[in-house]
């Protein structure tokens, strides 16, 4: 469990493959569920999925309608039963806790109490990471969203006819904020500074918009946590804040390069040299990064979900 952006699916795999037993991981994104608009979910890819199976992602019709909590009970249910009577350990991940909480609990509470009540034995691992840090990180992400095709995926969604129809997909944030950008780009209307000014208040939006779904979710958990859920929680700020120290880093070397670029031309073989010293630091920022992970996040919770597991 935990706020959007605070590597949740990592984590997920993390332990499918580091705890000893078979594990398959089901989502409990409300907006992953759906196909389409992979960048902007934010799905795990096929590459970091690291051949551990996934249930309910990228599943279901974004036209057939939005899923309820009830309906992901009974799906998420359904695939619990599945993978334990195939002797696996089913994996729950993602920040939709309304939908975990439907799955999870046996009866409601009376008024808007929390049930401690749940169905099944449950370890929970709830990555935190302090809000001012996770928000900066969020911001940083949607500009890599945009750079790594977003904007080109929205494109695409919107030029469908159909796009009123895709019910489960209308509030991704991107969708909304954007509507009014590619409305405008249907309309014939060209890069001017005033489409500049909606695409840039439109990508504000989705920056602040992210931030407070954040605080949303956390609010919940610290909810979920105070009406008796046993959560451990795993203070993952250190990871983060490695992050943005390497994009950082990692920003002042491409200006750095940028401005060598316009003072000189460098022979073919200084070029050579230079791209293999950046190439040494990319794999260094990553390297120190996963040590930073691995400390922080994965040991400790493996060392959670191992000793759950020797208990049962």
């Amino acid at each position: 469990m935990g706020a959007t952006g605070c590597g949740k699916s990592k984590l997920s795999v993390d332990l499918a493959t580091s705890c000893g037993v078979e594990a398959e991981i089901i989502n409990s994104d409300k907006m992953q569920v759906y196909k389409g608009l992979d960048i902007a979910t934010n799905k795990i890819t096929i590459p970091e999925r690291k051949g551990v199976r996934h249930h309910l992602l990228g599943d279901l019709d974004p036209a057939d309608g939005e899923l309820t909590a009830a309906e992901f009970r009974d799906a998420a249910g359904a695939a619990v039963s599945d993978i334990a009577s195939r002797g696996k350990l089913p994996v729950v991940v993602g920040g939709s806790n309304s939908f975990i909480y439907s799955l999870l609990v046996d009866r409601s509470g009376p008024g808007d109490r929390v049930s401690p009540q749940l169905r099944y034995d449950c370890c929970f691992l709830w990555i935190d990471v302090a809000f001012p840090v996770l928000c900066d990180y969020l911001c940083r992400r949607v500009d890599e969203m945009v750079e790594t095709g977003m904007m080109e995926e929205m494109a695409e969604f919107y030029s469908s006819e159909s796009w009123a129809g895709r019910v489960g997909l209308l509030k991704t944030i991107g969708v909304p904020e954007l509507e009014w950008y590619y409305r405008d780009e249907e309309g014939g209307g060209g890069w001017d500074t005033v489409r500049r000014s909606v695409y840039e208040d439109a990508v504000r939006k989705i920056k602040e918009n992210t931030c407070r779904l954040a605080e949303r979710q956390v609010g919940k958990i610290v909810r979920l946590k105070s009406g008796g859920w046993d959560l451990h929680r795993v203070d993952a700020t250190d990871v983060f804040r490695e992050r943005l120290r390497a994009a950082d880093e990692a920003a002042a070397e491409a200006a750095a390069e940028e401005e060598e670029e316009m003072e000189v031309v460098m022979a073919a073989a200084a070029e050579c040299g230079s791209g293999g010293a950046r190439r040494k630091s990319r794999k260094k920022r990553r390297r120190q990064w996963a040590e930073v992970w691995e400390k922080e996040v994965m040991d400790p919770s493996v060392k959670i979900v191992k000793r759950f597991l020797e208990e049962e």
